[in-house]
């Protein structure tokens, strides 16, 4: 059954400042126009929208704002999205959108994480020539076709996509369409979430729209704190053990369910990738970044949990951890996600850490 959700997003939502992301934040930055449709919802367009992960940012900044649609070609993915938020998004080709079909949606504002695959550094960094980043540019080059352009857009990559021939070719469509910009390359670990995973953010407001800090326009900007009201703290990171979901209860010496068995790391695997495993304990407040090959491969995927607390840590085999995966609850725990997000049953464990 399909949860049902309003199609608008809250305004009075308040979520606790210690759950502050850097999405969140960068969000509620970017959309801070005082008295500029104050009693009229913000009309949100979300580009690759995935699982669902930016819309969430904007509920959690408190929006006063309806997203009109969701695009994404990725079918599971929009079984996922469809299921949390009782709308399926667009399913198409991004790039088959004309100027007319984004008229009709009479947005504002452009939220877009297009793929990161052609800036990455394990990727083969084609930039701008890799085929994935054909859309992206192609949906920038649309926005003077239009009669009504958004006021506002905001994009989200990884690291290393300021450096490239997109970003270069992004900020000159911008400029030449009358944005200013603002960029940002922000972690979680910023905002107190045990999780390095920095990320690359442009805010965009097209004039007579304006920044209420026009001193970093134009900038890229590693710390949020000029972001941040006066009563707003940066806090230190929470331990791992916050965003466990079997938490203190799991026992790798007792019985174990099948379902919590299966996120154990087997030992074939600790005996040949023991030395490249990235291993963190509940009470650590870092842990690596997870990619979409997490369970399927140990090397360079994400860091594992050592489920035993040794007394002496560097003198422990690794055997004696009974080191385990994160699940892909903890995973989204990790990523913010509500508690009330989750995946359907028929998407798969390994399809679970894919989407995240």
């Amino acid at each position: 059954m399909q949860k049902k959700v309003p199609k608008a997003l809250n305004k009075s939502f308040k979520s606790p400042k210690r759950q502050i992301t850097e999405h969140s934040l960068i969000i509620s930055i970017l959309m801070e126009e005082k008295g500029l449709l104050e009693e009229q919802a913000w009309r949100l367009l979300e580009f690759y929208s995935g699982i669902g992960g930016m819309r969430y940012s904007a509920i959690k900044a408190g929006l006063n704002a309806q997203m009109v649609e969701a695009f994404d070609i990725n079918d599971l993915a929009n079984d996922v999205y469809e299921h949390n938020f009782g709308h399926r998004p667009f399913q198409a080709n991004i790039q088959t959108l004309s100027a007319t079909d984004l008229d009709r949606y009479r947005a504002n504002v452009w939220l877009l994480s297009p793929p990161c695959q052609p800036y990455t550094r394990q990727g083969l960094q084609k930039q701008s020539a890799d085929a994935r980043a054909s859309s992206f540019l192609q949906i920038l080059e649309i926005i003077p076709q239009l009669k009504l352009p958004p006021s506002m857009l905001f994009v989200e990559n990884v690291v290393g996509f300021e450096t490239s021939d997109t970003h270069e070719k992004m900020i000159q469509i911008l400029e030449e369409n009358q944005f200013v910009t603002q960029e940002f390359i922000l972690s979680p670990l910023q905002f107190g979430v045990p999780y390095s995973h920095p990320r690359y953010f442009c805010l965009a407001k097209r004039k007579p729209l304006a920044f209420s800090n026009p001193e970093f326009n134009r900038q890229l900007l590693h710390v949020p704190k000029p972001l941040l009201d006066e009563n707003d703290e940066l806090k230190t990171c929470l331990p791992i053990e916050t965003f466990l979901e079997f938490g203190k209860d799991f026992q790798p010496n007792g019985v174990l369910e099948g379902s919590i068995n299966q996120y154990l790391v087997p030992s074939n695997l600790i005996e040949r990738w023991g030395n490249a495993m990235d291993v963190v304990y509940p009470d650590s407040k870092r842990c690596c970044c997870f990619t979409k090959s997490y369970y399927r491969y140990v090397k360079g995927t994400g860091s594992l949990l050592a489920t035993i607390m040794p007394i002496t840590r560097d003198k422990t085999s690794l055997e004696e951890l009974f080191l385990k995966y994160f699940t892909p609850r903890e995973v989204s725990n990790l990523h913010s996600f509500p508690k009330e997000f989750e995946f359907l049953p028929h998407v798969t464990l390994r399809q679970r850490y894919a989407l995240l």
